[in-house]
């Protein structure tokens, strides 16, 4: 009943919305308070100048815009780790707006939803989804224009989205041609970027600088699954970069 929702929306301090795009819309028009935060799970408003972009650790422009506004869109998963990787990269002059950005991303399946979940869980299920799955193949994935809004890129990066057989995690990865770059940095010099970038941050962590880039050259995408952290890991050479974005989809 809408009049009931709209009570219940304007009544409240804080309203979180876990709906689908247009039925978020519809219930932002019914809040009547000039008090009441709405924080919207959907995609419907990441790009809404209007509304803040609820990744804080961004900038203290993000911050501050979050700490100040009633309207805040929860940034998307994939988005969340490419935006980190990517952020810094644009506002720190390292690489132009109009870079061809590319992003691969291995995700675990709950970020599916209900019918993906029932899909991988099912007794009995098919052989196929013990594999990595393809998906988003039309380049045109919902991610695309958060990621594109929100660090001030030119264009839309092409991104590569994978869903594998574990339930949930994430590891987002941005290739860097060192080439291409408006300033050559060295391996030493990127990870030192995004450890001042990140500073003081509780929630995001840059991992010690390795040779094989980890402990044991292995990155796997559950590890830190069902936490809110993340993790950002500096690997490569003069010529290419990988930089990763360990984070759990859920969190």
């Amino acid at each position: 009943d809408a009049s009931a929702r709209s009570e219940a929306i304007s009544a409240s301090d804080v309203t979180f919305l876990c709906l689908p795009d247009d039925a978020a819309k519809e219930a932002v028009t019914l809040c009547k308070s000039d008090s009441t935060v709405i924080i919207d799970c959907s995609t419907a408003h990441r790009t809404n100048p209007d509304w803040a972009y609820g990744f804080s650790e961004l900038s203290a422009e993000h911050e501050a815009k979050i700490k100040s506004s009633k309207r805040i869109a929860n940034p998307g998963c994939h988005a969340s780790g490419a935006i980190a990787i990517l952020y810094p990269l644009i506002e720190h002059g390292i690489l132009d707006s109009a870079y061809p950005f590319a992003i691969h991303s291995l995700t675990g399946y709950s970020g599916g939803g209900k019918k993906m979940i029932a899909d991988y869980e099912a007794e009995g299920r098919d052989e196929k989804f013990s594999s990595p799955c393809q998906y988003a193949l039309t380049a045109s994935h919902k991610h695309l224009p958060e990621i594109k809004s929100v660090c001030s890129l030119d264009f839309a990066p092409a991104f590569n989205p994978i869903v594998s057989d574990f339930y949930s995690g994430m590891c987002v990865c941005v290739p860097i041609q060192m080439r291409l770059a408006k300033e050559k940095l060295s391996v030493e010099e990127m990870h030192s970027l995004y450890t001042e970038h990140y500073a003081g941050s509780k929630i995001i962590s840059v991992a010690p600088l390795c040779d094989k880039g980890t402990p044991d050259g292995l990155i796997f995408s559950n590890a830190l699954s069902g936490k809110d952290s993340m993790q950002i890991i500096v690997s490569g050479n003069e010529y290419t970069m990988n930089i990763y974005a360990l984070f759990c989809n859920l969190g």
